[in-house]
């Protein structure tokens, strides 16, 4: 083979080219895991505004939400208002195979999609708890917080779905039916973290401050309104190149980060799509779960505060 291919209807360029000094993959392996795994993550990706991660040559690695200008015309676009710069931000709408092959050829290695669609940012379609393990990158800590999950999801009436996160934590989706409003999905995604946190306060906590976690697994409710989430199937940009990967909740106990790579991923879904599989059916988010959840201060805005009382208190001798 050459070093530049046709598929798709697009041109790929430079493809033996090494991804990072540690990837351990080619710009060609990414773009053949992308295609073997394009049936079961362009489902995840259809429809809703895209971040990816790119990593040029000779450059650090940086986040593109705004669509490149020389983009082709055949790239959909949706224009995204930016409240915090003022202006309009074109994502990239990724729902064929096309498109998909045409960002990997732009060298994007990470792919984040919008929890809402693309016409309705502000109406989620999940609700996301993404868990961070210790300072000791302890896996099966996460792993046993995750069952934590599920059984305050249970509590509620309600069931998810479980991947890797690609890194060294997971993520739970839990897909809701669109009658709740977006602040009322993030008010429900507070509740479900105390939840979580109040089964077993030694192992899990809500502390957004890193300093405050105290070897306990950190249980993110923050991921809601714009926020996005790396895709099911997509790569991470870290050694070895590993992949956010479904599993079924049986499978947890048993699972490492690293099991799950674009090497090995093909072989591991064993031609199934485990997501879309193990994805329940949208649910109504339960009121007392609301409601509990409007009491609780949102983490970002509650760790800044408390940041700046803690920095007065630095700055204030003792006794003033």
């Amino acid at each position: 083979m050459t070093a530049d291919e046709r598929r798709a209807g697009v041109e790929l360029t430079n493809l033996d080219q090494p991804l990072s000094p540690d990837a351990g993959a080619t710009k060609r392996d990414l773009i053949d895991y992308l295609e073997a795994v394009a049936d079961r993550m362009l489902p995840v990706l259809a429809g809703r505004a895209l971040t990816v991660l790119r990593l040029l040559r000779g450059r650090a690695a940086f986040m593109q939400k705004n669509v490149p200008k020389y983009a082709p015309a055949w790239v959909t676009t949706v224009p995204v208002w930016a409240e915090a710069s003022k202006r309009q931000v074109h994502y990239v709408v990724c729902d064929d195979l096309r498109t998909l092959l045409w960002l990997a050829n732009q060298r994007a290695l990470e792919f984040h999609p919008s929890l809402g669609p693309a016409g309705d940012l502000r109406r989620p379609t999940h609700l996301v708890l993404d868990l961070d393990p210790p300072a000791d990158d302890d896996f099966s800590a996460v792993v046993g917080v995750a069952h934590l999950v599920r059984q305050a999801l249970a509590d509620s009436g309600l069931a998810g779905a479980v991947k890797t996160s690609g890194a060294k934590g997971l993520h739970v989706f839990v897909p809701v039916d669109g009658t709740a409003a977006v602040d009322d999905v993030a008010a429900a995604t507070r509740a479900l973290a105390a939840r979580v946190e109040a089964l077993d306060p030694r192992r899990a906590t809500t502390a957004f401050i890193v300093a405050d976690r105290a070897g306990k697994v950190f249980v993110d409710s923050t991921r809601a309104g714009g926020a996005t989430v790396v895709a099911a199937y997509s790569p991470r940009l870290r050694p070895g190149m590993p992949v956010s990967f479904p599993l079924a909740w049986s499978d947890l106990d048993s699972a490492r980060p690293g099991d799950f790579t674009m090497h090995t991923a093909i072989d591991a879904l064993a031609g199934r799509d485990p997501w879309a599989e193990h994805m329940p059916d949208p649910q109504r988010l339960p009121d007392d779960l609301i409601e509990q959840g409007r009491a609780i201060p949102v983490a970002r805005v509650a760790a800044m505060h408390e940041g700046k009382r803690r920095a007065r208190a630095r700055r204030t001798p003792p006794g003033v």
